[in-house]
């Protein structure tokens, strides 16, 4: 099984959902501490918050290994993405600072390195080609790095997270009209808190990929998951909750298709 899954659409946009896949491999499955065992810092039901964007034409690439296996998200040198607080590309801590592995159980730095063989550069493979035939395409591709998290994690940020984390990487990785258009969406509606370049600027993929100079733009969207399921075991999909949540991000989504396709025109 490769280890993602990937539908190719009809826009010039791509919906990677790195985060959200719970495999493991068995060496992975066997070291997982007590607290790591139920995969609380999964990315939990984004696939089926975002399943809209395939209606709308949207490519969509989905993750299907766990972040505790090797998170897709981190450059493949370890790089901090962070002065402050976070995990790596192998997370030895989970959010809260609690220990991932048990004792003597990480896995071996062979292991990884097969991890960042068979999976991590799959999916970046997957990235970098479908961004190629969008731009071969249409002229240019835009990539909507779709993420959510906690919405209270006092190692990673002081009090509650606002309910939308859009992350441009300071600007790098979208025009300002892009970043203008994301901002009058947010501003258009007033059931959820926003911000922009906040706590989350974007993550490995938004830096690597957002290169607007080459009319490729990135942006990450990092959500509250009070807004859409219930932050505790089991983990429960909420749809009264998910569905005005889904409203918002359908705006912000055709922002973004309608920023692209004005950018090209000009």
């Amino acid at each position: 099984m490769t280890p993602f899954h990937f539908t190719p659409g009809t826009l010039p946009l791509l919906v990677s959902i790195p985060h959200a896949g719970t495999r493991l491999t068995p060496e992975v499955e066997q070291g997982l501490s007590e607290a790591a065992r139920g995969l609380p810092d999964t990315d939990w039901h984004i696939p089926l918050l975002y399943d809209f964007v395939r209606d709308l034409g949207a490519s969509v690439l989905i993750g299907r290994y766990s972040r505790f296996v090797i998170d897709l998200n981190r450059p493949p040198d370890d790089q901090p993405l962070y002065a402050s607080a976070t995990t790596g590309l192998f997370p030895e801590t989970l959010f809260d600072g609690a220990p991932t592995f048990a004792p003597g159980k990480t896995p071996t730095a062979a292991q990884r390195q097969g991890y960042l063989e068979a999976i991590w550069h799959p999916y970046h493979q997957q990235i970098q080609q479908e961004l190629a035939r969008l731009k071969a395409t249409f002229g240019y591709a835009l990539l909507f790095d779709a993420h959510s998290i906690a919405s209270v994690i006092p190692r990673l940020f002081d009090g509650r997270l606002p309910d939308l984390n859009i992350g441009t990487n300071d600007g790098a990785s979208c025009s300002e009209e892009t970043a203008t258009r994301l901002r009058t969406a947010c501003e258009q509606q007033t059931d959820y808190s926003w911000v922009i370049n906040g706590r989350f600027k974007g993550g490995y993929i938004t830096r690597a990929y957002g290169r607007p100079q080459e009319r490729q733009q990135a942006v990450q969207l990092e959500l509250a998951q009070c807004n859409y399921m219930d932050e505790t075991p089991p983990f429960a999909w909420r749809q009264e909750r998910a569905a005005p949540l889904q409203n918002v991000l359908k705006s912000l989504i055709h922002a973004l298709l309608e920023q692209g396709a004005a950018s090209i025109r000009r």
